[in-house]
């Protein structure tokens, strides 16, 4: 089995934060996001990956061979922001295997062993989570026995709750190809984009069983909002807590938490839903529902929903804050 993980996007949603660094690499429970995908998907058994990289791809090939030099790493440029096909498209030369396709905008409960354990006349698995506000998502449409039938993206109508996540293992991936390719031979969706949605369609129309199977958890990272309610589950679940070398002085801690080794806290109150990171001083302030980066220096702030750089210096500020590493702000 082999991966393809998407991480060309420039992470727009996400500004300033990355202007610095790619959107995989920006820290949710004091870990970059990418590195949940990839431990998971070794966790499998898993060490041949194709990466599909843009924007800062020298960050992304820099992070693979420090953090995770046992990977058998691959790399292709997406020129052309032009959709998810066309993405998937560009790992072609090494897909001779069965594939997992994972997008890094989420992290994910899931039990991804289920793609050693499908039927033999089972084409893939799309992992897919059960919502109410099915109209903001491309939704599964199944039989009754789970098999997809067709994706209907973002409906007026509730033809399904299940939300489409960004997560599939394909076993026929030559009928993939196939599909990827009928779809880049045609027009693009509304966005201007071809979508990996209309080739699993495309596998379907040709005989293809497609299940789907369900997910405990579904977090997103794309946006501040949804990345801090991300750091705030990973902290109330796995990633909490004060580590024996941090520094916490006179200072009111409200769980969750996690304070980082080297960190120091001197002061005010902390939580809930803080991350502050290794090496960070934060002296004489109230935070909530905040990140603040490594090394970075937080004084004299009330601070609530703000993500705070790694090496920034923030003092006398109140309210609401997001920075880029080395930023300087003063109040």
């Amino acid at each position: 089995m082999k991966a393809i993980i998407p991480l060309a996007g420039r992470g727009t949603r996400l500004r300033p934060s990355t202007h610095h660094t790619p959107k995989p690499l920006l820290r949710v429970g004091g870990r970059p996001i990418l590195s949940y995908l990839l431990d998971d998907v070794k966790a499998l058994g898993v060490e041949e990956m194709v990466f599909i990289v843009g924007y800062r791809s020298e960050v992304i090939r820099d992070f693979i061979a420090s953090d995770y030099p046992d990977l058998r790493p691959h790399y292709a440029t997406q020129e052309v922001m032009d959709g998810t096909a066309g993405a998937i498209k560009l790992a072609e030369p090494w897909a001779d295997d069965d594939l997992l396709i994972l997008f890094s905008d989420t992290l994910f409960d899931a039990d991804l062993g289920l793609a050693t354990r499908l039927p033999d006349d089972e084409a893939g698995i799309l992992w897919a989570k059960e919502v109410e506000d099915y109209q903001r998502f491309g939704v599964i449409v199944t039989d009754e026995h789970g098999i997809m039938q067709r994706i209907v993206e973002k409906p007026s109508e509730p033809v399904s709750k299940l939300a489409n996540i960004g997560v599939y293992y394909i076993r026929d991936h030559g009928l993939l190809f196939e599909g990827i390719n009928h779809v880049l031979a045609g027009g693009t969706g509304k966005s201007g984009e071809y979508y990996l949605t209309d080739a699993f369609q495309y596998m379907v129309d040709h005989g293809a069983k497609l299940r789907t199977a369900p997910v405990g958890g579904w977090y997103d990272c794309g946006k501040t909002e949804t990345l801090l309610d991300t750091n705030r589950h990973l902290l109330s679940t796995t990633r909490g807590g004060v580590d024996s070398g941090a520094t916490v002085e006179g200072a009111e801690i409200v769980e969750p938490v996690r304070i980082e080794a080297g960190a120091v806290v001197t002061g005010g109150r902390i939580g809930p839903n803080v991350t502050v990171e290794r090496g960070a001083r934060v002296t004489g302030s109230t935070l909530s529902r905040t990140i603040v980066g490594h090394e970075a220096e937080v004084s004299n702030a009330e601070l609530h929903d703000s993500l705070v750089g790694a090496r920034a210096k923030i003092s006398g500020l109140s309210g609401r804050l997001h920075v880029a590493d080395d930023s300087v702000v003063e109040g």
